[in-house]
């Protein structure tokens, strides 16, 4: 059973895996109260792809926004966590049949990644491009994947960004979805204020629906 807020976010640790390529997270000490400095302090390295992120459209399409235009309503309120199976490597248009003809303008995926990853997943569920679409169809604005993409590790045409580019829907990559039941709740998810990106960490949270 679900004690609410609950998180959502993968925990950044040192060492965190990361996309094969991107910067890796560490946390530089600064000051220290034990050397005779008055504050503890730390210096942040990482990339904006680290743990539990969004990405802006720009991150996959030269002309998408970059995040600090992307609206804040789009990661806060009404949500759906749909535990999903792959068919071919990615989720099909099927996995939405027997859901509401309508539905929450946010879409969580639980495909079965778990919530701690000890190495970086190399074996994950792409979304299809008609998954994309069909979900669009339904009023979706936002897919989240517990997954780190929502494509596949080596794909270099990128079909299921290029489908949420196409159908306006933003993406949330890398959540934390282990244990948490299909149903609908209430999503707050910030990622980081920072200007002229194509992503960042964010904090998710799961609330009881009709919390907000």
């Amino acid at each position: 059973m679900l004690t609410f807020p609950h998180d959502i976010s993968r925990l950044l640790t040192p060492g965190h895996p990361n996309w094969p390529g991107d910067a890796p997270f560490r946390v530089n000490p600064g000051a220290r109260i034990a050397a005779g400095d008055s504050v503890n302090t730390g210096e942040l390295c990482t990339s904006t792809h680290t743990g539990t992120h969004v990405d802006a459209p720009w991150h996959y399409d030269d002309a998408g926004v970059k995040l600090q235009d992307v609206p804040l309503e789009v990661y806060v309120g009404r949500c759906r966590v749909l535990g999903v199976t792959a068919r071919d490597g990615a989720i099909q248009a099927d996995a939405l049949d027997g859901l509401p003809e309508t539905l929450a303008p946010r879409l969580l995926l639980r495909t079965g990644q778990p919530a701690h990853w000890a190495t970086f997943p190399t074996d994950f569920p792409a979304l299809s491009p008609a998954f994309v679409r069909e979900a669009a169809r339904r009023g979706v604005r936002l897919i989240g994947t517990d997954c780190p993409s929502v494509d596949a590790l080596t794909s270099k045409d990128l079909p299921g960004h290029a489908a949420c580019r196409d159908a306006g829907v933003f993406i949330l990559e890398s959540l934390k979805l282990e244990g948490v039941p299909d149903g609908e709740f209430d999503l707050v998810c910030l990622p980081l204020p920072l200007a002229e990106v194509d992503g960042a960490p964010a904090r998710a949270i799961l609330l009881r629906a009709g919390t907000l």
